[in-house]
């Protein structure tokens, strides 16, 4: 059996599970053949509202540790929940904290979602997240001028410019089904096994990331790097 695996990325509260409900509805077929992960570090609320909209769904928190190298750690055993639910689709779901971070996947589908309303160089600033996904929706662009969206969508392609731009109604779901259709054509897998990051996580350990909480050169140890004034 072959499942596809949809990798969902982008800032808090940029309306990635709202985007990822109204996807999956589009795709009557397949709601119940589909299961999600969201990865979160302290706490979610997203699995009771996946729900109440009668999506199958499951919450990794990260804790103390970068979520997206916890979602890296973690993507193979998820597949194999999916795998032995009898899903035919696993949507992941990020945690977004990290603009460095982009848990996106060669040859999967790679979604990131940003909000119209965070500002026209917000693009600009989510590096990999943007640059390396397939698709970039757009969220709440109905609250803004068809001036600023086109802006929007400009600063988008300026990042990444072979992403297909998608405008989303988060509340509507207006638009949901353009993304549910790329999902239908995506790649399916027998296994993780093989599968790489599009691009490399950051180079992480020190002192702090050992639980170090005294400031100062005397306790920093490791990789670092200092601020030029």
């Amino acid at each position: 059996m072959l499942t596809k695996l949809i990798t969902v990325s982008g800032p808090p509260s940029s309306g990635k599970t709202s985007v990822i409900i109204k996807m999956i509805e589009s795709l009557p077929q397949l709601k119940e053949k589909c299961g999600v992960i969201k990865f979160d570090c302290l706490s979610a609320l997203d699995e009771e509202h996946y729900a109440k909209n009668g999506i199958t769904a499951q919450t990794g928190l990260a804790g103390n540790l970068c979520p997206d190298h916890y979602f890296v750690s973690n993507i193979e055993s998820c597949f194999v929940w999916a795998r032995d639910k009898d899903f035919k689709v696993l949507v992941t779901e990020s945690a977004g904290l990290c603009n460095r971070c982009a848990p996106h996947l060669k040859e999967v589908l790679a979604v990131c979602v940003l909000d119209n309303l965070s500002g026209i160089n917000t693009p600009l600033k989510t590096g990999p997240m943007v640059k390396m996904a397939d698709v970039v929706v757009v969220t709440k662009s109905d609250l803004v001028s068809q001036a600023e969206r086109e802006v929007f969508r400009f600063k988008i392609q300026q990042v990444n410019s072979k992403c297909r731009v998608l405008f989303i109604n988060g509340i509507t779901g207006q638009g949901a089904d353009r993304l549910a259709k790329l999902v239908v054509n995506a790649n399916a897998f027998e296994t993780t096994e093989n599968l790489k990051l599009r691009f490399s996580m950051p180079a992480a350990l020190c002192s702090y990331c050992l639980g170090e909480t005294r400031v100062g050169e005397d306790f920093q140890i490791g990789l670092n790097r200092k601020i030029k004034l």
